[in-house]
């Protein structure tokens, strides 16, 4: 019988197909802040990308339980680093000084004229390098799994700002239409290109749709200028035999149809209680999408040990009979994550989420 705590990519594709129970519940992050290495591995990541580098990441992913490594690229979009909003890092565990955030007021696109200066990202300029080098590194049964440059709703909020993307909703669609197909078409190119590879096991859709309350575009909105390159992009993987996973943060419950039914997202990631629990969401949608994560992050940073456990076992219990279901943060596993809290979610992974011993 397999090693259980060894990588094997199958393990998570039967939880992204729904096909049943696998030997144990996956683990799965969108996002890990490598400060962890040092607690982890006992050393500190090379702060150069090189093969010691990758070589770290996947160290790092195995060791931990994980049947895959997040891979990169440099494709992305332009921002204007002065329009960057910043403050001191005062809460965090792995302290990086300080903590950014997307400026909502002002944005690098405004006119026609910035639409045409802005230098838009070529797929035949792209360096696949740090892709590429993963290959001969990985070990058996471990995938990559690739991530975008944000999608196609977040770097349209970044690059009009959010609040003057909502005004020219109104005032300026035929801009708005423009800058979203620029960015849709790019993206597109980037999957197309990803799914290439076979050492790729899936690919993550990541693009923060809505608030605590509500889409951050009005639903009929996302279906005119988001979703139909979402659509595109699922199709391309789909085509590659690749199954795709949606992390969007914000309350998407009016759009969810839309989602499993048009845009054909394999799996949903990022979870918060406050919004819809996982647990819930498995009972609501289970048998048609898998769920990924929703150990929510406020009881990941402020919970003791002892109630975070207790938490966890009950998330999986809910979540994990049948399949379709993989361990993971709601979010992410930022720098103010405590390194125990984290190391304690997944002990109890380990100890409850075995379905064949």
């Amino acid at each position: 019988m397999p090693d259980l705590w060894e990588p094997n990519f199958d393990r998570l594709l039967t939880v992204l197909r729904r096909d049943g129970e696998p030997d144990r519940v996956p683990f799965c992050e969108l996002i890990i802040d490598m400060g962890l290495g040092e607690v982890i591995l006992g050393r500190p990541m090379p702060t150069e990308p090189s093969d010691e580098q990758r070589q770290y990441r996947i160290d790092f992913f195995r060791t931990l339980g994980y049947d895959y490594v997040p891979g990169g690229h440099s494709f992305y979009f332009p921002k204007d680093p002065d329009l960057a909003r910043l403050t001191d890092d005062t809460s965090a565990e792995r302290n990086r000084g300080q903590r950014g955030w997307r400026n909502e007021n002002q944005g690098i696109i405004s006119s026609w004229e910035d639409f045409e200066r802005y230098p838009w990202p070529k797929i035949e300029e792209t360096s696949f390098e740090d892709t590429e080098r993963f290959e001969p590194l990985l070990p058996e049964g471990m995938k990559l799994v690739s991530l975008l440059p944000s999608g196609v709703l977040e770097n349209l909020a970044d690059l009009m700002g959010y609040e003057p993307l909502c005004f020219a909703l109104v005032e300026q669609p035929d801009l708005v239409k423009a800058v979203a197909n620029r960015i849709g078409q790019g993206e597109l190119d980037l999957f197309q290109r990803l799914a290439e590879y076979d050492f790729i096991g899936a690919m993550w859709l990541n693009d923060d749709l809505g608030f605590k309350t509500q889409t951050m575009m009005s639903p009929p909105a996302l279906r005119e200028y988001i979703f139909p390159w979402h659509r595109q992009m699922v199709e391309v993987a789909h085509a590659a035999g690749k199954p795709v996973m949606l992390h969007a943060c914000g309350n998407v419950g009016e759009v969810m149809e839309d989602l499993i039914e048009d845009v054909s997202v394999d799996a949903k990631h990022s979870f918060e209680d406050v919004i819809q629990p996982v647990s819930d969401f498995r009972r609501q949608y289970g048998n048609r999408i898998a769920a990924l994560g929703g150990i929510d992050i406020d009881h990941l940073v402020r919970d003791s040990e002892e109630d975070l456990r207790r938490y966890v076992r009950q998330v999986i219990e809910n979540c994990a009979p049948g399949g379709g279901y993989a361990l993971g943060s709601g979010n992410s596993i930022a720098n103010y994550v405590p390194a125990r809290n984290y190391l304690a979610m997944l002990d109890e992974g380990r100890k409850v989420g075995v379905y064949r011993k």
